[in-house]
């Protein structure tokens, strides 16, 4: 306040006045402004709200009747008061009655509280006075105080919207809120600001207001309310505290400390880091010197946009008593701030220290007198020189320029108040350090706001450091810019950036999920299920990876899966081709003892063209196996499962062909058989092709509806990508083993019934083992294949058709081969006569 006051005289130098001579046009609209502060048109009001908390609470005693009345000057009586005294005589209460004095104020500059502000205009608006003020705007529904109100402040709206882009740009969600409730504006705050902030993600540990100073007689209910308050601010988690109040509450937060001292509440721990609103500063009582000051630091507060003026840091330091007799306000401050008196006044301190008016302003504790430029006085600045502008235009439109000897000279006509007004929305200029001042259609400040952090020192004085800007005419996205490496935070979060959480975080891996009866900002943390993750803190939910990809162990994040297929490459294909080359290798040499030994009884039993075609197509099927083994092409997938089919379909035709065959010819050696001319005829052929028929017809049918196609299958397997060949029908699928099944059935069935029949020439007992086998086989195949994924279905296929067809050339062709070779004496038709094979 010392500052905004101060500043009418820097602005307005008799010197400069007096040198102001020019013709009729004015570069300079300042020498208007002081003829006008001289006859006492404009005002500045530097006018105080009411006191909420008295910092004599602190000393345990009851604060001095004249303290009180000190704190009663400052409510809204003795505003409606200043405001009649301006417009009437300096004897009574007349307004509008000044017969002692020639002209009628023409505007004033008030705030910063608003509040009292509204009181002013109450009076004021009457007598369309324009009033600049340098405080937010409360809410009126007058439309005349409104529109002869001009605000030397930006729009309240962007600067909570800066103080939730801060909050969330450091992520602190937890958060306290103290407010005033001595006007309005403190529950608008609460009933309009903090909805929003809640559905950004702000949760409240509490949302207090400050006591509020009535009289003296309410002290002790005021130190009760107040200590309430205090508890609840120490004992709160929340490590932020948002502060809603008016340029003085730094008055009452100063007594959160003492508080906790007087009531034994240790506070060490429990510091928070403060937010304050724009409209605050730093203000105090005298009896609040040498308190500490510590509590504020690494604070951060919204300013509005400011900047030191040339020549200001010069002026203070030229401030003497001595040379400002007449003003009794720097006489009273002088007094107090360097707790002394002068020996014309009744003020003279008990120590009987006397003022010399000699000493050195800079020497002041910055708790005390701040000489730098603060943005309320930046505001008045911009103030001064906005009305200076609007009189000057609107001399400019009425100026009788004179000419006398030596020169020419104002001659000012005189104006109504509303005339003035006419021309203050429109001003627009640059002022001195370059930055230009207009207002907005609302009759608000076009300006934005700067980020402050509060750096304290042991000496009580402080450091403001601009960190950021709020700038509401950027982008919403460019809007707040923020140095985070130049923020001071508190020595007792270790100088490192502060969390304020209900909870810690959860982590990588983890869910949140809410605690039942607390805010949404409590939360337990548990893990993600299986196969999902969670790749950033504070989850709600936990996602799935994408399908070529897998969740790894930690469940934070996801790996890409590996493609997998039965390769040539790995162990397990190396082993089954081998096997399958391998069987192949011992079929073809079994096919080319038989065709060497063609003509021996033991190769011509048993139908030897069938025996030819039965080994020629097991050949066939151990091939076949190594379709399956490699990276599954179109062709492949055709060729896969349809040769496959058909191939064992000819082999098992065999079988149940040669089968037959034995039952017919022992049926047709009885006498008087009609079986005789079914032997005669080519039966087995028959039987051979009309099956081979049967399965094309089936694979036919499969290829040209739904045929088999590479596919890749990313679900079955956690970690792996699986390329197979998706068999397009599985009913077409399923219908070639079947009757794959149905002929091993048939063959299995009838060489069991032609096991026992008395014929050397009869191998339906090696043929019954070996179905055995082939069926066994394949009815484990059909679970295990169901039940397994990737490579080892195919793996368990091959093996299958490996297994099978092995079994078949063991079981039919291994006693042959071993009379053929080991055995030879075996070999003739006297011995088979002889013995039964």
């Amino acid at each position: 306040m010392a500052l905004s006051m101060m500043l009418a005289s820097v602005l307005l130098p008799p010197d400069e006045c007096k040198a102001a001579v020019a013709p009729c046009s004015v570069s300079d609209p300042l020498p208007i402004l002081h003829k006008y502060y001289q006859s006492g048109d404009v005002v500045i009001a530097g006018i105080m709200s009411q006191i909420y908390i008295t910092l004599s609470i602190a000393f345990n005693e009851p604060p001095t009747p004249e303290l009180f009345d000190d704190i009663l000057h400052f409510s809204p009586s003795w505003t409606y008061q200043a405001s009649m005294e301006l417009l009437s005589s300096q004897e009574r209460l007349l307004p509008n009655y000044k017969c002692d004095v020639k002209e009628t104020s023409k505007a004033v500059i008030g705030g910063p509280n608003s509040d009292l502000c509204l009181h002013m205009s109450t009076i004021l608006s009457m007598y369309k006075m324009p009033r600049l003020i340098y405080g937010s705007s409360p809410v009126t529904t007058n439309d005349i105080q409104a529109l002869f109100t001009h605000w030397i402040f930006p729009d309240g709206t962007q600067q909570y919207e800066g103080i939730l882009h801060l909050l969330l740009h450091f992520r602190w969600v937890w958060i306290g809120v103290l407010f005033q409730l001595h006007d309005d504006t403190g529950e608008r705050v609460v009933q309009n600001v903090l909805p929003m902030f809640a559905q950004k993600g702000i949760c409240f540990d509490f949302i207090e207001s400050f006591p509020k100073v009535t009289s003296s007689g309410e002290f002790d209910e005021m130190v009760e309310e107040g200590s309430k308050t205090m508890n609840i601010i120490v004992g709160s988690t929340a490590n932020v505290v948002v502060v809603h109040g008016e340029i003085h509450t730094i008055m009452a937060m100063r007594t959160i400390p003492r508080l906790a001292e007087t009531n034994d509440v240790p506070i060490q721990g429990n510091r928070k880091i403060w937010i304050m609103i724009a409209q605050m500063d730093f203000t105090s009582f005298p009896f609040q010197r040498g308190w500490d000051i510590t509590f504020l630091h690494g604070a951060l507060s919204f300013a509005v946009h400011s900047k030191d003026l040339p020549g200001f840091q010069k002026f203070i330091q030229t401030r003497k008593n001595t040379l400002e007799k007449e003003d009794g306000f720097l006489r009273v401050f002088w007094e107090e701030a360097f707790n002394c008196g002068f020996h014309d006044s009744a003020s003279e301190k008990k120590d009987g220290k006397f003022c010399t008016g000699e000493e050195n302003i800079e020497s002041l504790p910055g708790s005390v007198f701040e000489t730098s430029m603060t943005a309320h006085s930046y505001s008045i600045y911009n103030a001064i020189y906005i009305l200076a502008h609007a009189l000057h235009t609107t001399q400019s439109t009425k100026l009788n320029c004179r000419a006398k000897t030596g020169g020419a000279r104002w001659e000012l006509t005189d104006q109504q108040p509303w005339q003035v007004h006419h021309f203050l929305r429109s001003v627009s200029f640059n002022n001195s350090v370059g930055e230009e001042v207009s207002f907005d259609q609302n009759g608000e400040l076009v300006a934005g706001f700067d980020i402050i952090n509060w750096v304290t020192f042991p000496n009580e004085s402080f450091l403001r450091v601009k960190v950021g800007t709020m700038d509401p005419q950027a982008p919403p996205e460019k809007r707040l810019t923020i140095h985070d490496d130049v923020i001071t935070w508190p020595n007792w979060f270790n100088q490192a950036q502060p969390s304020s959480l209900c909870n810690e975080n959860c982590h990588l891996g983890y869910r949140k999920n809410k605690k039942e009866g607390k805010p949404f900002c409590c939360y337990d943390c548990f893990p993600c299920p299986e196969g999902k993750i969670s790749n950033k803190e504070d989850m709600d939910d936990c996602l799935e990876c994408p399908g070529d990809q897998y969740a790894n162990n930690e469940q934070d994040g996801c790996l890409p899966k590996d493609k997998t297929f039965l390769s040539y490459g790995e162990p397990l294909g190396i082993s089954l081709a081998t096997f399958a080359l391998f069987f192949s290798f011992i079929t073809a040499l079994v096919l080319q003892i038989f065709t060497k030994h063609r003509d021996t009884p033991i190769v011509k039993a048993n139908n030897r063209n069938l025996t030819y075609i039965l080994l020629v197509f097991l050949l066939l099927s151990f091939l076949c196996a190594l379709l399956f083994i490699g990276q599954p092409e179109e062709v492949t997938c055709l060729l896969r499962q349809t040769a496959f089919g058909m191939i064992f379909s000819v082999a098992i035709s065999c079988i149940l062909a040669k089968t037959a065959i034995v039952v017919l010819a022992f049926m047709a050696t009885k006498p008087g058989s009609r079986m005789r001319k079914w032997v005669e005829k080519p039966l087995g052929t028959s039987i051979v092709f009309s099956s081979f028929l049967m399965q094309v017809t089936i694979c036919t049918v499969w290829l040209s509806t739904s045929p088999p196609f590479p596919d890749i299958d990313m679900d079955s397997m956690t970690e792996e990508i699986i390329l197979e060949c998706n068999e397009g029908s599985p009913l077409m699928f399923y219908c070639v083993l079947g009757f794959m099944g149905l002929l091993a059935i048939v063959s299995f069935t009838v060489a069991f019934l032609a096991r026992k029949l008395p014929d050397s020439f009869n191998e339906a007992k090696f043929i019954t083992f070996s179905m055995l086998v082939f069926c066994s086989v394949w009815l484990s195949f059909v679970p295990t294949y169901l039940s397994t994924k990737g490579k080892y279905m195919v793996a368990v296929e091959v093996f299958s058709i490996l297994a099978s067809s092995f079994g078949l050339l063991g079981c039919i062709f291994s006693p042959k081969c071993y009379v053929i070779l080991l055995r030879p004496e075996l070999n003739s038709r006297e011995q088979l006569i002889r013995r039964k094979f």
